[in-house]
């Protein structure tokens, strides 16, 4: 069976991954196709989980990382077109690049609202189930300020409705753009 995409749908808390890559996963042109949430990965540790955000959290974050890669490649594998959606900044990306490396496509996306607009989503967020800590959503949004060689990959979607951001990433993914390597 031909490799599927693989597209991974990254930025800080608060800046619309799950919601786009949810949509995106619903739209697609392919017959199968999965969105997979990385905060599902971190919330099957029962015993030992660390804050992400915190340095301490190195060793974790590479293991949940690379674990969710090697799922994400048997989905594609198994012919899934496949929406990763999670905080995977540049510094995350060594396990991504081995898949493409291996063959498989694999496109880069980062979503970069303004600081304040994530701000709100997630005080938006705290009034449901889900508490989050705003300090950490600041520390998130300013790790993606210095993106290097994936600038090109970052998509201000601050003036954006979600549906003109999923338009806007597919039409980038029809054009064979972001591509991680």
């Amino acid at each position: 069976m031909k490799l599927k995409r693989i597209v991974i749908i990254s930025g800080s808390p608060g800046s619309g991954k799950s919601s786009v890559s949810r949509l995106l996963a619903e739209n697609s042109t392919h017959e199968r196709a999965v969105h997979m949430h990385t905060d599902d990965f971190y919330g099957y540790i029962r015993k030992g989980y660390i804050p992400p955000w915190l340095p301490k959290a190195d060793e974790q974050n590479t293991v949940i990382i690379e674990s969710f890669a090697t799922s994400v490649a048997s989905l594609a594998s198994g012919g899934y077109e496949v929406f990763v959606d999670g905080v995977i900044g540049p510094w995350f990306l060594d396990p991504w690049l081995k898949l493409a490396y291996d063959g498989f496509d694999v496109r880069y996306v980062i979503l970069r609202p303004s600081q304040q607009t994530v701000i709100s989503r997630a005080k938006e967020r705290e009034k449901g189930v889900v508490s989050i800590d705003i300090d950490a959503v600041k520390q998130m949004w300013h790790a993606f300020s210095d993106l290097g060689e994936y600038r090109s990959h970052a998509i201000d979607t601050t003036n954006q409705k979600l549906d003109e951001t999923v338009v806007s990433i597919q039409k980038l993914l029809n054009e064979n753009a972001m591509k991680i390597i």
